[in-house]
C-alpha cells in the first residue's frame, strides 16, 4: 500500500515537472486577424489625431477626440460603426449639434463660444467632404423619389409612403443622405402625387 502511494506522488511530481518544462519551451505565438480595422475614414481621423497632438492644435484635437469618443461609445451599443457611411452619419449628427449650440450661443451673446462651435463645424465638414462617401444632392433625391413613387403606384402599393421608403432605403444604401430629410420629402411628394 505504501508503495502505491509513493508511486502516485512520484508520478504527480514528474507530470508537474513535465508541464512546467513544456510551458517554458513553448514559443509564443501572435494571433493576427485578417479582418479590417474598420472604416478608412476612422483610420484617417486616428492619424490626424496624432498629428494634432504633435502640433498642439487644440481646436482640431478636441473635435477629433470627440469623434473617437463617439465611435467608442457606439461600439458598445447594438449598432457599432463599421462603415464610412455610418461614420459620416455620426459626423453629420455632430455638425447639427454644433450648429444648434452655435445658434444658442449667438442668442446668448457669446460670440467667442459661437466662433468655437463654428470652427468645429468647419473641421467636421472637411472630414465629411473628404470621406469618399457618395453624397446625394437634393435635386437627385427628388427625381429618385418621384421615380420610386411611380414604381410603387404601378405595383399597386397599399401604403405609398411605406413602399417608397422601402425602395428608397435599398437605393440609398451606402450613400451619404439624411434619412429624416428623405422621409419628409417622400411624405410631401406622396401627398401631392
Amino acid at each position: 500500500m505504501l508503495n502505491l502511494a509513493a508511486r502516485r506522488s512520484v508520478f504527480a511530481l514528474q507530470s508537474s515537472a513535465l508541464m512546467r518544462q513544456a510551458a517554458m519551451t513553448m514559443t509564443p505565438q501572435r494571433l493576427y486577424s485578417t479582418a479590417t480595422d474598420g472604416p478608412a475614414l476612422l483610420g484617417m481621423i486616428k492619424s490626424d489625431l496624432k498629428t494634432a497632438m504633435r502640433a498642439k492644435d487644440a481646436p482640431r484635437l478636441a473635435v477629433l477626440r470627440a469623434i473617437m469618443s463617439a465611435t467608442l461609445n457606439a461600439s458598445k451599443t447594438a449598432s457599432p460603426i463599421k462603415t464610412d457611411v455610418q461614420l459620416v452619419a455620426l459626423l453629420r449628427k455632430n455638425v447639427a449639434a454644433s450648429k444648434d449650440a452655435a445658434a444658442q450661443f449667438k442668442g446668448a451673446g457669446r460670440e467667442d463660444l459661437e466662433a468655437k462651435e463654428l470652427g468645429q463645424v468647419a473641421i467636421l465638414e472637411a472630414y465629411i467632404a473628404n470621406s469618399g462617401v457618395q453624397s446625394v444632392g437634393l435635386e437627385q433625391l427628388k427625381s429618385l423619389i418621384a421615380e420610386k413613387i411611380e414604381e410603387a403606384k404601378a405595383a399597386g402599393a397599399k401604403s405609398l409612403v411605406g413602399e417608397v421608403m422601402k425602395r428608397m432605403s435599398a437605393e440609398l444604401e451606402g450613400k451619404d443622405v439624411d434619412k429624416k430629410e428623405v422621409s419628409a420629402l417622400v411624405k410631401q411628394m406622396a401627398e401631392s402625387a
